[in-house]
């Protein structure tokens, strides 16, 4: 098993609640770690700069919302102008994963296991962020093979 991957932290980007999740330093398995609320995205990117550098990540994923077509819309704007703002607090690698339906499996996944409600509203951020995480690392994997 090749130890040197080195952690990754996964950013679901939302304007009012942004998930986070981290994998372990094989690459092998995503985590989600937390939802933060900072309020702004430049007081969210400082969040986002700071936890992946107090955790030792090597790289941060940014979910990156693509159309149902595969083309670039709004809200991809403002997720690269978020990634900009991240890159100024640190020098970590940024890399964008396609996001397309993540919430929708989160949420759907939330409904399986029987969380609703405020437990649901509070969870899903931070699942989107592990499931981005989690396919990012699945397919670097896969490209190794």
């Amino acid at each position: 098993m090749d130890v040197s991957h080195g952690k990754y932290l996964g950013v679901d980007y939302g304007d009012k609640r942004t998930g986070l999740a981290e994998c372990d330093v094989s690459g092998m398995l995503a985590s989600g770690i937390a939802t933060i609320s900072e309020g702004g995205m430049r007081k969210t990117a400082e969040r986002v700069a700071a936890e992946a550098e107090k955790r030792s990540c090597k790289k941060i994923i940014i979910g990156l919302p693509k159309n149902m077509d595969g083309t670039e819309g709004e809200r991809t704007e403002v997720i690269r102008a978020f990634a900009a703002l991240v890159r100024e607090y640190t020098e970590i690698e940024i890399d964008f994963y396609d996001e397309r339906m993540t919430t929708m499996v989160a949420y759907r996944f939330l409904g399986e296991t029987g969380t609703f409600g405020k437990k649901r509203k509070a969870a899903v951020d931070t699942l989107s962020a592990e499931i981005i995480l989690q396919n990012y690392i699945d397919r670097e994997r896969a490209a190794r093979r």
